[in-house]
């Protein structure tokens, strides 16, 4: 869900209102390890010990300001060790209006995408007694068919790497209106999207497959998915105050906290993440303690070593020496240590899971609350690499390559990129080319990606430390390119590298050019369908004649017609970004009626348009009008092709309602 709230951030971020300050945070509640401090890692620089008490001082040194500097309302932080909680504490507020703070014990957070990490552990529950088989099709597990594509069935592998080969699906996602909430088998079918990477060779995250996993639990299993979960995950750990249900059970609806724009804005109405096993889970801080604590104890109470071990070590082909796909967890490596972890976030909430394996640590923290240009992302990165610098240090000794041929490496990355985690075959592909990503120079000739720069806490400084390997001298953090033919075919960075990659965006949807041909495009139309009423205002004043008769005049008075429409959709569009900005969920249903209307009223107006002008040019030419009428002609039709283009090319036609 990283992907959407991403999107809404961007475009959020051009209307950011004046901000109030933060009131006062209640004190905070903290529950701490009996066992001494022990030290983390040996490493060239030494490393602090890990206990409650330094902990605590170290987090309450770095939470407080940033949360209030972003306007985030209140957030959870658990950090385990081997079988023991180290720390969890809360911080500012679960209901601003209450003022009620953040429990660690008893408060839910929405984990988001962290949720996965439940269900892929039902799967390799259902590994382990032989129900699934993670290389077998699994069409073999389901009651309805996925077809092929390039010849190649789904496995279970592919749908736990994120190389499934789904696009992007939205519709039925998050919604606020408990009608929205339907049954996997219900949604598998009826949301099923289009393929369009062969299975095992594509990272492309994936909501609906997670979704599809869970169903396929259900259906070996027995039992439904939430009573699954509760029965072998939620009650052999203990974590009682958990549920994948929703709307919550009443006895825990009172625990959960209230999610929030920012701090200065009103509560949000729960979320309702329609396919519930990526995303549903609401769970305190305490409950997830004891979910890592299973995990980094060789699945104790959940799996056997051997399943556990697995699922931890395995490691799916990625883009050079970045992170990749491990069975569910995704790597992060920081300070020569290996993390398997997993983000999450829905419209409110924003979280973070981390297992450090090697050291026996697991860090957990969300937030209800992107803040106010979506500094959660921001906060939670820092923390990771902060953390790690001071309780897990290592040495990184990573070579340069040489000024000339860093230089020339930087120029093949010149360009626009589309990633592999989007619609392409449906008309939310235009947000494609709204949010594609792009590379440039600094002044000094090192690439920049300044659509990146948000996820991180600080500037960038990309180094390039071996060929087509760039290193950020900040975080070290990498960016890594394949290259064929002399060509960039692909490329990524580390945070997202395990689920998604960037390609080059194909000529015929290349933002570099098409951006400024429809603003070029939609200028002309704008001039064109003004014209007509200011020009019949000005004669009427004068009381001339209009110079077009018969069909001269049809022609003319149609193709601005055709203008006015082709206005009219482009402000439905911006209409249905600016609603699905607001609300997901308004995309799910509430405004299909305008996107029936978009794709009718679309194609009509583009090739409307074309033709019109097209025949206003040929009868201007005929009967030899002035220079000035053929050229507006001339510019209207260029105009309409860009938009034919558009329209064709981005498929913002059809009836089709999975997207």
């Amino acid at each position: 869900m990283r992907f959407i709230r991403k999107a809404m951030i961007g475009l959020a971020a051009f209307a950011a209102l004046p901000l109030a300050a933060q009131g006062p945070v209640p004190a905070p509640t903290v529950k701490k390890a009996e066992a001494a401090a022990v030290p983390v890692a040996k490493s060239a620089a030494a490393a602090v010990a890990l206990d409650a008490k330094d902990l605590e001082a170290w987090l309450d040194g770095y939470l407080p300001y940033a949360l209030e500097r972003a306007r985030i309302p209140g957030a959870v932080v658990v950090v385990v060790r081997g079988n023991q909680v180290v720390l969890e504490k809360g911080y500012g507020f679960s209901d601003v209006a209450k003022r009620a703070p953040v429990l660690p014990e008893t408060t839910l957070f929405r984990p988001g995408s962290v949720s996965k990490l439940f269900t892929w552990t039902a799967v390799m529950q259902q590994v382990e007694a032989g129900k699934i088989d993670l290389d077998k099709d699994v069409n073999t597990y389901l009651d309805f068919k996925i077809p092929p594509y390039q010849g190649k069935p789904i496995t279970m592998r592919n749908i736990m790497t994120h190389t499934a080969g789904f696009q992007e699906s939205v519709r039925y996602l998050i919604s606020s209106d408990p009608k929205a909430v339907m049954t996997l088998k219900k949604q598998m079918p009826l949301a099923l999207p289009d393929r369009v990477f062969a299975p095992g060779t594509t990272p492309a995250y994936s909501n609906y497959a997670t979704a599809l996993a869970g169903y396929i639990v259900e259906r070996v299993s027995g039992e439904p998915f939430d009573d699954y979960i509760e029965n072998h995950i939620f009650k052999p750990l203990n974590m009682t105050h958990s549920s994948f249900r929703q709307p919550l059970p009443a006895g825990l609806a009172p625990y959960m906290s209230k999610g929030y724009p920012d701090i200065t804005q009103k509560a949000k109405p729960f979320e309702l993440v329609i396919p519930a096993p990526a995303g549903s889970l609401s769970a305190s801080g305490a409950d997830m303690g004891k979910f890592m604590i299973a995990h980094l104890n060789d699945g104790a109470g959940l799996l056997k070593p051997e399943t556990t071990k697995q699922m931890h070590d395995f490691k799916a082909p990625g883009v050079g020496p970045l992170n990749s796909m491990a069975l569910g967890f995704y790597e992060q490596w920081v300070n020569g240590h290996r993390a398997i972890a997993h983000g999450g976030d829905t419209v409110w909430f924003h979280s973070y899971l981390w297992l450090f394996p090697d050291a026996d640590i697991g860090v957990y923290i969300s937030m209800n609350s992107a803040g106010t240009q979506g500094d959660a992302g921001a906060i939670r990165s820092a923390l990771f690499h902060k953390f790690a610098d001071r309780y897990l240090p290592g040495t990184e000794k990573p070579g340069q390559v040489d000024a000339k041929t860093a230089a020339q490496h930087a120029q093949m990355m010149v360009g626009n990129y589309i990633s592999s985690r989007g619609s392409f075959t449906n008309f939310m592909s235009l947000f494609g080319l709204l949010g594609q990503t792009t590379i440039s120079l600094t002044e000094d000739g090192k690439i920049t990606l300044p659509g990146l720069d948000g996820l991180g806490a600080g500037a960038r400084d990309w180094v390039e430390v071996e060929p087509f390997v760039w290193r950020d001298t900040g975080t070290n953090e990498r960016v890594a390119a394949e290259v064929k033919d002399g060509r960039v075919v692909r490329w990524s960075v580390d945070g997202g590298s395990p689920f998604m990659v960037f390609e080059p965006a194909p000529f015929a949807v290349n933002a570099a050019w098409l951006n400024p041909a429809l603003i070029f495009a939609f200028g002309i139309i704008l001039l064109a369908a003004l014209a007509w009423p200011v020009r019949a205002l000005v004669r009427r004043s004068f009381k001339a004649d209009f110079a077009l008769e018969g069909k001269a005049r049809r022609a003319y008075r149609l193709s601005r017609v055709f203008a006015w429409l082709a206005i009219g959709a482009l402000a439905g569009w911006f209409g249905l970004i600016a609603a699905f900005s607001a609300d997901i969920g308004a995309i799910g249903g509430p405004l299909d009626w305008l996107i029936h209307l978009l794709r009718i009223a679309t194609p009509l107006a583009a090739f409307g348009l074309l033709i019109t002008a097209g025949w206003h040019l040929w009868l201007s030419i005929k009967d030899k009008r002035r220079w000035t009428m053929k050229l507006g002609a001339v510019l209207l039709i260029l105009a309409a092709l860009v938009l034919v283009w558009v329209t064709l090319v981005f498929h913002l036609y059809g009836f089709g309602m999975v997207y």
